[in-house]
């Protein structure tokens, strides 16, 4: 295995420290894939705790003779800086998409990779937006879907907030109920708001009303329909984030049809594609200060799905 710094962007705004990890001994154009983050600000490992998903997708699929595109996100590198923009509107556009397709071209521009065989793995968020980023730039052989979901964002949001305050009692119940209360509040009717109203709606952390407005139309089903592309839609049963009967499900009625389409559900395993020790979303901080790794049936299985695709 090798490991090469890179820069994604190099010339824009926000250049990007990244790895491309190579396969040792490359006698011939390999296959790759970039790594698309999920929400929030990560680094190119998508480190939470003590787990670092993308280092071990990264590094596992470099031993099956894949080469791995990852580098930190925009909001992690520059997340002040893009607050402090005031004539910036941050949206998913520019604070994920435009840099997930700076690196699919970087990595067709290198001649150690087949180009026409780069694919993206999009976890969590980046799953969500793994069509769209096809879509709108980004043009990989296939997509390979990790603890994604179809439903828009701000439904997830409000889903995942009144699953807090049902586990919790006493006064930080009462906390989360006034956010969900407020943000339903917010959410209704997000889509007959004009532009200017939603981006002039702010609801925290320099996030307006925009950014799911945005994200949201068209939506992740929309970009799904729209594509005949292979994909491979993966989930870890015991993930209390995105949920098997939820957001797997939704995937599999959406792509039922589809001959091209694998699905995968991985008994035991969390939102990181490691084994759950907890089962709630009130123990995501513990269930991440856990030191554990992906196994190497769920690299092996992307793989040879890789492999699998002409």
């Amino acid at each position: 295995m090798v490991s090469e710094n890179i820069i994604v962007g190099k010339g824009t705004k926000y250049p990007l420290k990244g790895i491309l990890t190579l396969p040792d001994n490359i006698t011939e154009p390999v296959p790759a894939v970039v790594l698309v983050h999920g929400s929030g600000s990560s680094n190119m490992d998508e480190k939470v705790g003590k787990i670092a998903p993308f280092k071990d997708l990264a590094e596992g699929l470099a031993k099956q003779g894949i080469a791995c595109v990852r580098y930190n996100k925009r909001s992690f590198s520059y997340g002040f800086k893009m607050l402090m923009n005031k004539n910036n509107i941050i949206t998913a556009k520019e604070e994920t998409i435009d840099d997930a397709i700076m690196a699919a071209n970087l990595a067709k521009g290198d001649s150690r990779i087949d180009p026409d065989k780069v694919f993206i793995i999009g976890h969590s968020m980046g799953g969500m937006l793994a069509p769209r980023i096809d879509a709108t730039g980004g043009d990989f052989r296939g997509l390979i879907i990790m603890a994604g979901s179809p439903l828009p964002m701000e439904k997830i949001m409000l889903i995942q907030l009144a699953e807090q305050m049902a586990e919790m009692k006493g006064p930080v119940k009462k906390i989360i109920s006034k956010q969900l209360d407020k943000f339903t509040t917010l959410f209704e009717g997000l889509y007959e708001l004009s532009d200017e109203t939603a981006k002039a709606t702010k609801i925290g952390n320099g996030v307006t009303l925009y950014y799911f407005k945005e994200m949201g139309q068209p939506s992740v089903e929309d970009y799904l329909n729209r594509t005949d592309k292979p994909m491979l839609v993966m989930q870890g049963e015991k993930d209390f984030q995105v949920k098997a009967d939820r957001d797997y499900a939704a995937y599999k009625k959406i792509l039922t049809d589809r001959n091209n389409v694998t699905f995968k559900l991985y008994p035991g395993l969390n939102h990181a594609f490691v084994p759950a020790t907890y089962d709630n979303i009130s123990m995501a901080k513990k269930e991440y200060n856990i030191e554990k790794h992906i196994g190497d049936d769920v690299i092996s299985d992307i793989a040879a799905w890789i492999k699998s695709i002409n």
